[in-house]
Formats: structure tokens, C-alpha cells, sequence
């Protein structure tokens, strides 16, 4: 099996100094993106969790509502189930184009100048 990449170098990498990474941590970049990985990511996950909550309040205090049969032997306690699920594939595949847009540039840019490549 071959390859066109060059075998990795065997030569150690060497990591920045400490102060490096507390220069970088401390950097109006790297706020930013945590800023951006915050405000994406937090009010997602509460909005989620409080979803599954309800979800499970519904399921052991409103027996009869989620008992109620939609069509066949669906009835909304299926359906809320399946919701689950979809919403968790949605957020992943939401977080995911976020990442892809908004962090990961940010992120490359960051480790390219620690790096030196900047």
C-alpha cells in the first residue's frame, strides 16, 4: 500500500514553552474562540437537556398523554422517542458544519502561530 505522503520526521518536535501557551490562552484569538465555541455550544446543550427532561417528566407524570394513540400503535410517547434521536443526529450534524465554519479556521490559525507558521 503506497502513499504520496513523506514518512513522518524523525526528528523530536519540540513543544512552545509554557508561557507560550499562556500568551495564546490570554489572546484576544483565542477568546474569540471560545467565545464562539461558548455561545454555540452552551445554549444548545441547556436547550437539549431541558428537552430530554421534559421528555422524561411527560413520560412518568402524563401517562395518559403519551399513551395517546396518533395512528396505529404510534402514539406520542413513540414519537417523542423518535425525536429524540433525531434531534441529537440534528444537533451533531449542526455542531459539526458550525465547527467546520466558524472554529476550526480559527483554531488552524492559532496552532499555526504557535507553531510558527504564522
Amino acid at each position: 500500500m503506497a502513499t504520496d505522503a513523506p514518512p513522518p520526521s524523525k526528528a523530536e518536535h519540540q513543544l512552545p514553552p509554557t508561557e507560550e501557551f499562556v500568551r495564546v490562552q490570554e489572546s484576544a484569538d483565542f477568546g474569540e474562540l471560545r467565545r464562539s465555541h461558548r455561545s454555540f455550544a452552551f445554549p444548545l446543550t441547556v436547550a437539549f437537556i431541558a428537552w430530554y427532561l421534559l421528555y422524561v417528566l411527560l413520560s412518568n407524570y402524563a401517562g395518559d398523554f403519551m399513551g395517546t394513540k396518533l395512528f396505529g400503535n404510534i402514539n406520542v410517547a413513540f414519537v417523542l422517542g423518535v425525536a429524540q434521536f433525531v434531534t441529537t443526529f440534528l444537533i451533531a450534524w449542526w455542531y459539526s458544519r458550525h465547527a467546520a465554519a466558524k472554529l476550526d479556521p480559527k483554531a488552524e490559525a492559532i496552532k499555526s502561530e504557535m507553531e510558527g507558521g504564522a
